[in-house]
């Protein structure tokens, strides 16, 4: 009975383990696993409505100066009460072709409706929405949101009639703060300087002064997303997203 025991673990598969990240990379959760998540594209609530190729676990991954300079950014914002959203960090190289490939291609989808209300796949790439090559593949980006620490996480699915770019009870809600839209959202109210509510402005002033003061710059057409400058990398890369071993 002993020998058999000891076979029948024998055989029993082991869970694959994760590669190594390559040299310069963490995960995020390593070193600060407090810092708030929904890492999208591990997931189907997404503008492709469906998990995107890469992501094999929903984790934030970025060069390690950068992850250094996003706990810097939370811990301003813990000060006055509020926290970070993440909701993408490194992008390997593979996931930005698929978008790629999902723009080319026909169809309106549920999540068509929901992200790009307005616009056709087809407009994404030539109105600066979509990019061929993103600094998301080198670890120094991010895509962020902002909350209360004292509320819930909320974690948003597709529904039928929301648009990224209603009012904040019409539009899925990443959160109970009001930032004028949706986490990638395909509209002009997702730009920095657009006309939106005044809470929303103030919340993304807010995030913007954190991420600012931690080094990183923003991009003006995404209320979102930011690359942290200092880090000088230049080569993308296409490991996959993975947890820790």
């Amino acid at each position: 009975m002993r020998r058999l025991g000891l076979l029948a673990l024998a055989l029993t598969p082991c869970p694959a383990l994760a590669d190594p990240l390559p040299a310069g990379f963490v995960r995020l959760s390593d070193l600060a696993p407090d810092i708030a998540s929904d890492i999208r594209y591990a997931r189907a609530f997404n503008f492709t409505g469906a998990p995107v190729p890469g992501y094999a676990a929903a984790e934030c991954i970025l060069s390690e100066p950068t992850a250094r300079a996003l706990i810097q950014a939370e811990a301003k914002l813990n000060a006055e009460g509020y926290g970070l959203i993440l909701f993408d960090c490194y992008r390997p190289t593979q996931a930005v072709r698929h978008f790629m490939d999902w723009a080319d291609s026909e169809g309106r989808e549920l999540a068509d409706d929901i992200f790009l209300p307005d616009l056709d796949r087809t407009e994404l790439v030539p109105g600066g929405y979509i990019a061929r090559r993103s600094s998301h593949s080198l670890g120094v980006a991010v895509d962020v949101g902002l909350r209360r620490l004292t509320d819930p996480m909320l974690y948003p699915d597709l529904v039928a009639g929301q648009r990224c770019d209603g009012t904040l009870n019409e539009r899925p809600m990443d959160s109970t703060l009001d930032m004028g839209t949706a986490f990638d959202c395909f509209s002009a109210l997702s730009a920095v300087s657009a006309a939106v509510s005044v809470e929303a402005q103030q919340n993304r002033s807010r995030l913007r002064e954190a991420m600012e003061g931690a080094g990183f710059t923003g991009y003006d057409a995404e209320w979102w997303h930011f690359r942290f400058a200092a880090d000088p990398a230049d080569t993308p890369q296409d490991f996959p997203v993975t947890s820790a071993p």
